[in-house]
């Protein structure tokens, strides 16, 4: 019985700490992600489709070429009434806003670039470093590791501003209440990059068959997006039915469309994120807008 119950011990340990199945399991892991990427970064250019939405207008940024998408003037709902959803998103409540510009897609690395050489901004940088800015292949990707003041620095260099959170939520939802820019359906991998399916951002103009009703692209997933807002919690139970801009002060701005690290329900136009304007992040970029009569 000692030399049965020894041999069961030894074949359990074998089994459980056999490094040769550790690294099987390990590859086939690494193997499984690899072909999920692959997929989802097929997905992200959805076969070269055209935008399903036609923009009533747009234009052209002189400062660095960036198409901007015409965003009429009138109401819309903005915020949500589910009881499931966090306070900060609650509740829904009809918004008046001005007509306004908004950027086709988030800021690129090549766009950003513009701006330092001209001395307006500051190389985004955490650490001394950046995966993505100043390197070969990565000119289009959205610029990220930029602070909330790096942002409104090189909007206004161009010659526009942030956006507040009410104009983006208009951008990115319309006037029908959707929960997507795209519509009521969840996120697949062709409409959006969330879920850590790819790993990092992609170039700016991909999933165009995930455009908002106004033909902006990425409003969901890609990189959150810094607003013109202080965050508060409560805003919306006090919040202006025109033009609203947000509390006067506070420790945190506000962001917007989730990323690709984010999970489905982040996505959705109605989740409000938050950071202190001085913490630039890997997954942090921004686009501008611009008054309808600029």
């Amino acid at each position: 019985m000692i030399v049965l119950g020894l041999a069961v011990a030894v074949y359990a340990v074998i089994n459980t700490q056999n490094p040769i199945s550790d690294w099987v399991r390990t590859r086939r892991l690494e193997a499984a992600a690899q072909a999920r990427r692959s997929e989802a970064l097929a997905a992200s250019s959805d076969a070269g489709a055209a935008i399903p939405v036609t923009p009533a207008r747009s234009r052209l940024s002189d400062a660095d070429g960036m198409t901007q998408v015409y965003v009429p003037e009138g109401k819309f709902l903005m915020g949500t009434d589910d009881k499931k959803e966090a306070q900060k998103n609650r509740p829904a409540h009809e918004v008046t806003l001005a007509a306004f510009w908004i950027d086709q897609t988030e800021v690129s690395n090549r766009m950003f670039a513009l701006c330092v050489d001209a001395g307006a901004c500051k190389a985004p940088r955490m650490g001394g470093n950046n995966p993505f800015y100043g390197k070969a292949g990565y000119e289009e990707y959205p610029v990220v590791y930029v602070s909330w003041e790096s942002a409104e620095a090189y909007c206004h260099w161009s010659g526009r501003r942030l956006p507040t959170e009410a104009e983006w939520e208009k951008a990115a939802r319309g006037t029908d209440g959707r929960l997507y820019p795209w519509g009521d359906q969840p996120p697949d991998i062709s409409l959006a990059n969330f879920g850590n399916n790819i790993g990092e951002p992609v170039p700016v103009n991909r999933y165009p068959l995930g455009a908002s009703p106004f033909g902006a692209l990425n409003m969901a997933g890609n990189v959150r997006e810094w607003v013109a807002d202080w965050f508060h919690e409560f805003y919306y139970i006090v919040s202006p039915t025109e033009n609203p801009l947000g509390p006067p002060s506070g420790g945190a701005k506000s962001l917007r469309g989730g990323s690709y690290l984010d999970n489905p329900d982040d996505l959705r136009v109605t989740n409000r994120f938050y950071h202190p304007p001085a913490s630039p992040g890997l997954n942090r970029g921004f686009r501008c807008a611009s008054n309808a009569e600029n």
